[in-house]
């Protein structure tokens, strides 16, 4: 078909002028505009107030298109909307949105908008993002959230087709930005209401982004073509973007490196070589996320982990370093807090044990654990899950090895498959998981938010009152770093996890593939920024 569509073109241009767009950016282009690039699992949904995970964000920015987008840089742009219009208190967004229509050629209207946020904090619906809008400040979020409120009064209007109003409960100088997170994406009520949850299959799904959803193989791989009813598919260059599902980094390095993929992670402590021998291929850049191990304090948790000694000790016996310089060896962070250092906004707590040297880290676990009656007369064992990865597993294993040599600590380790790995997490059947987090939007509340008693993704269910409270006064603060400062330093008081280490994005992309966003630190791209260049 598409050599079918060539020959026309080129047909037609003996008859009348056709522009050629043969170059971008004074780039000439390669003739075939297909971007194919590895995921590590399965997409858990492609509806955007279900999905919660990394890749398939990457997938929903293509389908659908929120009333802001991210540029190259992490600044925002307009997306489904123009413009906006501020009220003199800051609390009331005044949004014209642009003339635009589904793949199916109905107009994209308010509408849709209210439907898709109404239906996120929907109690019916049950989202594990509801807890965005209320972190969003959209007016009575919580109450309708818990069903004490109707969806009509959440803080959102459709004042005409193309008008939206929304409202929020403080002045958020930020929160424009986190209006290019998923679940904050238009659907179409029509379509949703009639296919029900099959409205997401290819065929049937309908999206207001610059791609359509194609062709979708579980476990294999998910395919988006050009959306010719996109508003801006004139300045779009890729037709095609395959993401393939590859669980294994080593095997995907070598479809990489066959020219299988344009784009795959580096695994595990092989940055330095790919460096050397492919430099214009290996990049290594700063990523907003933080890799963790979650501890389990609910009532299905261990008992062992209600004693905060244990859970400092099993943290302080980590060694960061050799996981970040040994293991991993791709400019990560070693990390002994929560929140990403280089967010915006954030300064970092002054954590004594975090300027230790280990040997001191050592010493005071071993104390701790001794003082809650573990050792070699009790040895404490733990159980250690995280999903299926080679990069996953050799971190696990040297957690585990530095928790039996320097505690005498016995780790099971568990592996599972990612989406049953997420429901261990959200029905709390784990003692220690692998948990990483990736910022909504470059702004501390993004992690912070995560850990109050009502976040959909507490899945540790850690609460603390006060951390609570700091979080919600912080929501009404002109400077909310004080607050945020004071509840980071709660927090790893509290020892609610292990933090091992902050994110680089660590990547290999073929040098063809140009306008990859990376100055963007929340790492929010899409395909329709991308092109081929001819080689």
């Amino acid at each position: 078909m598409k050599k079918a569509l060539i020959v026309s073109l080129l047909m037609g241009s003996f008859l009348t002028p056709v522009a050629w767009a043969d170059t971008k950016d004074g780039v000439e282009l390669a003739g075939e505009q297909v971007f194919t690039y590895r995921v590590l699992d399965d997409i858990k949904s492609f509806d955007p107030q279900i999905n919660t995970d990394v890749s398939g964000s990457e997938i929903m920015r293509d389908l659908f298109e929120g009333l802001y987008n991210d540029d190259a840089t992490g600044g925002q742009v307009p997306g489904a909307a123009e413009s906006f219009e501020l009220s003199d208190d800051k609390l009331t967004y005044t949004f014209t949105l642009r003339e635009a229509t589904w793949s199916n050629g109905d107009p994209v209207t308010a509408s849709d908008f209210v439907y898709a946020w109404q239906r996120l904090v929907n109690p019916e619906f049950a989202s594990e993002y509801a807890w965005y809008m209320e972190l969003m400040g959209v007016v009575n979020a919580a109450a309708v959230t818990t069903g004490d409120m109707p969806l009509e009064e959440l803080g959102v209007v459709a004042v005409d087709d193309q008008t939206l109003q929304v409202t929020i409960d403080a002045p958020r100088p930020y929160f424009i930005s986190m209006l290019t997170h998923a679940s904050t994406f238009p659907v179409p009520q029509a379509v949703v209401e009639e296919m029900g949850d099959q409205w997401t299959k290819p065929g049937n799904l309908v999206g207001n982004g610059a791609y359509t959803l194609t062709s979708y193989s579980p476990g294999e791989q998910v395919v988006r073509e050009r959306n010719p009813a996109y508003w801006n598919d004139a300045e779009t260059t890729i037709d095609k973007t395959v993401a393939l599902i590859i669980n294994d980094e080593n095997q995907a390095l070598t479809r990489y490196l066959a020219g299988e993929l344009d784009k795959t992670e580096v695994p595990a402590g092989q940055y330095p070589r790919l460096e050397e021998e492919y430099p214009d291929q290996a990049h290594s850049f700063p990523r907003s996320c933080s890799y963790i191990y979650m501890y389990n304090l609910g009532e299905s948790g261990p008992e062992y982990l209600k004693d905060l000694r244990v859970r400092q000790a099993l943290s302080y016996a980590v060694n960061r370093d050799i996981i970040v310089d040994n293991v991993l060896q791709g400019g990560q962070y070693p990390s002994y807090n929560w929140t990403h250092q280089a967010t915006t906004g954030f300064q970092m707590p002054d954590l004594e044990w975090a300027s230790w040297t280990q040997e001191e880290r050592d010493a005071k676990a071993v104390e701790l654990l001794t003082e809650a009656g573990y050792g070699p007369d009790n040895p404490l064992t733990v159980k250690l899950s995280y999903n299926t990865d080679e990069g996953h597993k050799k971190i696990a294993i040297a957690a585990s090895q530095f928790l039996k040599k320097t505690l005498g600590v016995n780790v099971e380790l568990s592996n599972s498959e990612w989406k049953v790995h997420l429901d261990n997490l959200r029905q709390g059947n784990f003692e220690l998981a692998r948990y990483a987090w990736c910022g909504d939007y470059n702004e501390p509340s993004t992690y912070l938010g995560l850990f109050t008693s009502n976040s959909g993704h507490n899945n540790g269910k850690y609460s603390n009152p006060e951390f609570d409270r700091l979080l919600e006064e912080s929501k009404t603060q002109a400077d909310p770093s004080a607050s945020y400062l004071a509840a980071e330093t709660l927090l790893m008081e509290d020892m609610p996890m292990i933090p091992i280490y902050q994110y680089t994005t660590v990547i290999m992309l073929d040098e063809t593939v140009r306008g990859w966003p990376f100055e963007n630190l929340m790492q929010n791209w899409y395909s329709r920024d991308l092109y081929i260049a001819a080689e």
